[in-house]
Order: structure tokens, then sequence, then C-alpha cells
């Protein structure tokens, strides 16, 4: 049964304020010590300025403060709730014969509404903020042209003159390339042809231009070239997505870069999980509600509640944390991207239903 419109647009006004108020003050805690770490580093580069710094701290903050939209959730749930106890207005709610299931249905809705505006417009912002603040990073900082990852770049392209399977260590930040490359080429009958090193690979139109190249085929002697070119059906706009990171890359964008990865030949594993995590991220904020009513429903005049709210937080550290180990399993290909995604979502929201029910009809 719904609240009547009145205690429930007041209940969803609560919980709306209090949930934009946790995650603002995050939010500019986090926005303080970045700007401070980044004027630190400012010392060491005469391009970085004041105003320069600030925008990008302004650019780096929205897609590290999304990172805290759970606890946000969390806290500000838990916060409006122990207010509405103290307060003895959930007393009186009761008295009335309103049930915790029926004052928690506004919660449940801003938090699921939390969710969506956060996938759907928070999470593009974020993403494009994202991007604008690693060039600005880049131009700021005087960073090197390379960009090393934890781990080798593979990529399979095809083209008029069979297939290569390309290896690299590293991306290039000023250009669409390769670092350190090694192309393996291989005929239209599938026989290998030669073996290409070259101490960059930058993509053009229809070509690798290889810098510093050297060529070892089946037939030949080894041969060194200054420039060399190698066909490829790859354009520059697909592999420049394919290099970005998952979370530099909004919710709308993002079934076009997993098919234009797939195309690439890249695995495209980290930007599913990613794509996954943020559909489930309105059930995942639900579930924080749920696990923050368990242990916020208790009347003040019983005791026990600095208890109950310890036990709320690390319930929400546990469940953060099993998020995260689970989406480490599904980025390593143990567990199904969807499956990783949802699990912890599904599990969280199942327990905060199954205490709440042991609580307040048990």
């Amino acid at each position: 049964m719904l609240l009547f419109k009145t205690f429930g647009r007041y209940l969803t006004q609560r919980f709306l304020r209090a949930i934009v108020s946790v995650f603002g003050t995050f939010f500019f805690l986090i926005l303080t010590l970045d700007f401070v770490e980044l004027m630190r580093r400012a010392g060491d580069s005469p391009m970085a300025t004041t105003p320069s710094i600030i925008q990008l701290a302004l650019y780096r903050a929205p897609s590290v403060a999304e990172q805290i939209f759970p606890f946000a959730v969390l806290f500000g749930g838990m916060f409006a709730l122990l207010s509405l106890s103290r307060k003895l207005e959930l007393v009186v709610a009761r008295s009335v014969g309103i049930s915790a299931w029926q004052f928690l249905q506004p919660a449940v809705l801003v938090a699921g509404l939390v969710g969506l505006v956060s996938v759907g417009l928070y999470n593009p912002l974020a993403a494009e903020l994202k991007q604008r603040a690693t060039t600005l990073e880049a131009s700021l900082f005087a960073r090197t042209g390379q960009v090393v990852g934890d781990k080798e770049i593979w990529i399979r392209q095809r083209s008029l003159d069979g297939q290569a399977v390309i290896r690299a260590a590293a991306t290039l930040e000023d250009e669409i390339g390769l670092a350190r490359v090694t192309f393996f080429t291989y005929g239209a009958d599938g026989g290998f042809q030669d073996r290409i090193e070259a101490r960059k690979a930058v993509l053009l139109r229809g070509y690798w231009e290889l810098t510093d190249a050297r060529v070892t085929s089946v037939m030949e002697e080894p041969q060194t070239y200054s420039t060399y070119l190698v066909a490829t059906n790859l354009e520059p706009e697909q592999v420049r997505q394919s290099f970005t990171p998952p979370d530099s890359v909004g919710f709308w964008s993002m079934p076009a870069v997993i098919q234009r990865t797939r195309e690439a030949g890249l695995d495209t594993t980290r930007y599913e999980l990613r794509y996954e995590s943020l559909k489930a991220r309105p059930m995942l904020l639900v579930a924080m509600i749920l696990v923050a009513a368990s242990v916020s429903l208790r009347f003040f005049r019983f005791g026990g509640v600095t208890r109950l709210v310890v036990g709320g937080v690390a319930a929400g550290f546990v469940l953060y944390v099993a998020t995260q180990l689970s989406e480490e399993l599904g980025s390593s290909g143990i567990v199904n991207a969807p499956v990783a995604a949802w699990l912890p979502a599904i599990v969280g929201s199942l327990l905060g239903a199954l205490a709440l029910l042991h609580q307040e009809d048990g």
C-alpha cells in the first residue's frame, strides 16, 4: 500500500536532501584534496598556473566522486532514518498503522531515481570531463608521448594483404598509435610472412606508418627502414576508442565502443563489465537503502543505536568490497560480466530485505 500524498512527499524530500548533502560533502572533500595534490605537483611545471589547476581539479573530481554514490546513499539513508527516529516521527507513523515497508517506499524510490540520474546524466558528463582532464593534464605537466599500461597490448587486424597480429608495449598519447611494436603478418592463405619490429606505429587512414622498422621475413635477409607502411582495415577513431579506459566512456556511448573494440580484435570484457555495472547501479543503491534501514529503525529509547550504526557502516563497506571483488573476477574473465555486475546488487538487496523481515515481521 502506498503512503498518502503529504507524508510520502515529506519523506521523499528528507531522503533526497540527506543523500544530496552527503554526496555534496564527499564531492567537496575530493575536490579539495585533489586540488592540494595538483598544486603540489604544479611546482615542477611552469605551465601549471592556479586557474588551470582549479580547472583540472574540477574536471577530475566528478569521475572520482562517482565511486561514492553507494556510500552517499548508505550514509544519507541512515542519517534520514535516524533523524526521523530521534524526533519520534517514525513512532507516530507506526502508531497510525504505517509499517516500515510503507515509509521505506520513498527511500527506495529516491535511491532508484538517484541511480538512474547518476547513470543517464552524471556518468556521461563525468566521462567527458575525465577525457578533458587527461588532455589538460598532459599539456600542463608535459607528460611523455607514451602511456605504458600494466600489460602488453594485442590487436588482430585484416587487410587486403592478409591478417596481422600486433603486439605493443604502450600507446601513444599525442598520436593514435603504438610504441615498441611488433607486427606478425600472415598471407591470404594463412601462412606466416614476416615479423616487423618498430619503435612506434602511427595509425592513418588505411595503413600503419612504422618508424625505425626492422623487417624479418621467411625468404629474405632482415631489412631496416626508417619508414615502413602496413595496410590495415582499422580506422583511427576505432582504435582511439579501443584504447580509452572504460571509466572514460559515457553510458550512452558504451555499446558503440564495445562494438568498435570487438571489431578491432581487442578484448571487450572491461567495457562490458563497466556497462553492466552501470545498469546495475540503481539496484545497488536500493540495496544500500535496505542495509541502512535494517540498522536505523531502532528507537532511541531502546538504546544500542551506536552499535547498530557501526554495524550498518560495516555492512555497507562489506557490500562495496564484495562489489569490487566481483568486478575483479569479471574483468579477469573468471566470472561472466553480467553475473559479476548484477550479483552483488541482487544479493545485497535480498540480504537487506531479509534483515528487515527478521526485524519487523520476525
